[in-house]
């Protein structure tokens, strides 16, 4: 339904006997839900006879009428973990996240970040997976915020800050510990990203340009968190033996500063790791008795980052995804290049340096009980620059919904979406979003529950979901009938930014 332009509706938009599932992990209701200016002005619930005519919200009150019988209204997806930093600039349409009901991307993970960055060359590994040294254009952070209010994404963006791109500002090389002087001038730089709504600092402390700095480093580095409420994000020292250890180094960084701890894609990686995710939990749940820490995970059994060679081995597949030295051998297995060369695979590895990979390296039970864990949300870690991605650049949130919601029954829909929005939107401090709730903005998926699922697989990930309805961005319709709207509504998100009034929302009403 249009609007004629000298008619005044009480609502932009109205989407009518929608199935709420509204983030809080709540049972499902049967609402209309109106939306005016970017924000949820108005829910009234139906009853199951259909509801009282005169009380529900009337067709003629909208500009835009949405029927969604029998489909669920949830609010926008969160991916805590992405890479999409610099792709909110250079490529603002966010395909692979908005066709999957994805609104709000939280970039600066794994100790990378666009900003602030100043590069003396080519960026090091792994900053390399956000693009070439011409992606990096931000010195500082406040003109990285500038630079995506002028691009205008698809998607909403909050953003951490990576400790190995501050060590690259500040280190003449990366495989030492930062002095004094270093640790100051870094510690400077994230105070100015902090002033600018920066979430917190975030580490990578596997990769070789991070390795080097010692526990010591992080923790000078790390105190101007809680005086700005941010938060502590790291990719663990180590997923695999050492993994225990690497928990109690991220959980005393974060006593240390007293902030939250996220640690990111948690999972137990290598063969002889399979099993441990009960062990590595009960390390989790301990340490929350004492601090706020939590954890993020992609639904899959196999990672992706660059072709590490401390992670090459022959106990499980991984595929190369690309190769600045061997293009051509993206998409080929790592074991098969080796016998074609005639070398083991270390050697193999090392020739086709700088290169990504795709690794098999985690088992479904693991996967399985680190999903379902309350502790868990969802991150989907994906790697837009990547000419062959891991599918859950496209498929991560749709894959929760439909493989283990649905058919697997791992959780609850209501859980799943929790650990997609309301849980998500609660520890990173992303006020006013995470909910389906008046006076909050309104990003929203509407889905089929019974049709959503994943398309993207590992031969083919560039796939958008199935299921997916329509989606919203702060109130503006950017994904409809399989395909976006062209619309882009997305803005940069501050830490601590104040929640809208519900008075706000509804008033005049």
């Amino acid at each position: 339904m249009a609007a004629s332009p000298d008619t005044a509706f009480a609502y932009d938009t109205l989407i009518r006997g929608a199935t709420v599932i509204d983030g809080s992990g709540a049972a499902a209701r049967v609402a209309d839900v109106a939306l005016r200016e970017g924000r949820i002005a108005r829910i009234v619930d139906i009853d199951a006879d259909g509801g009282d005519a005169e009380q529900r919200i009337a067709s003629a009150a909208a500009a835009d009428v949405i029927d969604a019988a029998g489909l669920v209204l949830a609010p926008g997806f969160i991916d805590v973990h992405t890479h999409d930093d610099t792709n909110v600039v250079r490529q603002p349409e966010m395909m692979p996240k908005l066709s999957q009901g994805v609104t709000t991307v939280v970039v600066g993970n794994c100790g990378i970040s666009a900003a602030p960055v100043t590069l003396r060359g080519e960026p090091p590994d792994p900053m390399n997976l956000l693009g070439d040294a011409d992606a990096f254009r931000y010195p500082s952070f406040a003109a990285y915020v500038d630079a995506i209010a002028a691009a205008r994404p698809a998607v909403n963006v909050a953003a951490l800050v990576g400790h190995t791109a501050l060590r690259s500002n500040h280190l003449d090389r990366l495989d030492r510990a930062a002095g004094a002087d270093e640790i100051a001038a870094m510690r400077a730089q994230l105070q100015e990203a902090l002033d600018h709504g920066a979430l917190g600092l975030s580490t990578g402390l596997a990769y070789a340009n991070a390795f080097a700095a010692p526990t010591e480093e992080v923790l000078a580095l790390a105190e101007p968190l809680a005086h700005a409420g941010a938060l502590y994000a790291t990719h663990l020292r180590s997923e695999f033996a050492e993994i225990l250890d690497a928990m109690d180094e991220a959980f005393r960084i974060g006593r240390h500063a007293r902030v939250p701890v996220v640690i990111s894609h948690l999972k137990c990686a290598g063969v002889d790791n399979w099993g441990r995710s009960g062990a590595v939990l009960a390390a989790l749940d301990a340490a929350q008795r004492w601090q706020p820490v939590g954890c993020d995970c992609y639904p899959y059994t196999a990672s992706s980052s660059t072709l590490d060679l401390k992670q090459v081995t022959g106990d499980f597949d991984i595929m190369v995804t690309w190769s600045e030295a061997h293009p051509g051998m993206g998409g080929r297995l790592l074991a098969d290049i080796a016998a074609e060369w005639q070398v083991d695979l270390h050697e193999a590895a090392r020739r086709l340096q700088p290169a990504g990979a795709v690794y098999h390296c985690m088992e479904d039970a693991d996967v399985d009980r680190i999903l379902a864990h309350p502790a868990t949300v969802i991150g989907s870690d994906g790697l837009p620059n990547d000419p062959l991605p891991h599918p859950r650049l496209w498929g991560a949130f749709p894959r929760v919904l439909g493989h283990y919601a649905r058919d697997r029954e791992l959780f609850p829909l209501t859980i799943a979406i929790a650990k997609m929005t309301g849980m998500s939107a609660e520890r990173f401090g992303l006020a006013g979003r995470g909910f389906v709730r008046e006076g909050h903005w309104a990003d929203l998926v509407l889905f089929d529950a019974a049709t959503i699922r994943d398309a993207a697989t590992f031969t083919e990930p560039m796939q958008p979901a199935e299921g997916i309805a329509a989606v919203w961005v702060n109130g503006t319709l950017s994904w409809s009938r399989r395909r976006a709207t062209g619309a882009r509504a997305g803005r940069f998100l501050p830490r601590g930014e104040p929640a809208p009034a519900v008075a706000d929302a509804i008033a005049d009403t």
